[in-house]
């Protein structure tokens, strides 16, 4: 492992997870729990199979990753992150707020996955919490979707489908985002192009004020 040789605490940190898509991988395990080598390389697009082999088995030198095999029938390998990789989540939290202006604009010619809207989701607060539990499912068109799950003030996000959710968001990429970060009021979105089904106010109840 390179090093940058200093005794400082974000240079052993940028030691351990600075290098080129290693916080993406944790990303990708904090949005999705334990994921195969291809859930990894399909979350990464652009990164080279052996380039993630190598940095995988960098996070777990360090600490920060496990490895299982998958239960029967399912014969492979899952990856997980260890308590201490898990303790990356407020980093990466505070990477994505700081992102937020860079969001701002259409992504173009980007690639995008829905679950890489997990963090901006977490961050969003309940303003009602003395209501019924709700479920919102967010899509993206070509993509899975992502289910933020509101109940008792907390907000929850996995990625996949719910049966019965209580409202879903559906649109591109950067109409969700900008709905979610408060940029584009929920009207002003629908006028954009973004489709709501369901429940207005439940989707009213977590955004941006």
């Amino acid at each position: 492992m390179r090093t940058y040789g200093q005794y400082c605490g974000i240079a052993k940190t940028l030691d351990a997870v600075g290098d080129r898509w290693t916080l993406l991988i944790v990303r990708e395990l904090l949005a999705l729990g334990p994921c195969r080598h291809t859930d990894l390389r399909n979350g990464l697009p652009g990164i080279a199979s052996n380039l993630l082999v190598d940095r995988l088995r960098d996070l777990e030198e360090a600490g920060l990753i496990h490895r299982e095999a998958a239960p029967p029938p399912v014969a492979t390998t899952l990856f997980s992150l260890t308590e201490r990789g898990r303790e990356l989540e407020p980093v990466l939290r505070e990477l994505s707020r700081w992102g937020i202006p860079l969001l701002r604009e259409p992504g173009g010619s980007d690639t995008f996955r829905t679950h890489w809207l997990d963090m901006p989701a977490r961050a969003l607060t309940d303003h009602r919490p003395d209501q019924p539990a709700i479920a919102l499912q967010l899509h993206a068109d070509g993509n899975e979707d992502l289910v933020i799950e509101v109940k008792d003030g907390s907000v929850h996000t996995h990625a996949g489908r719910v049966d019965h959710p209580t409202a879903s968001l559906t649109g591109s990429p950067h109409l969700l985002a900008a709905t979610l970060l408060g940029d584009l009021d929920l009207s002003a979105a629908e006028q954009q192009g973004l489709k709501l089904g369901g429940d207005r106010e439940a989707v009213l109840r977590i955004l941006p004020r």
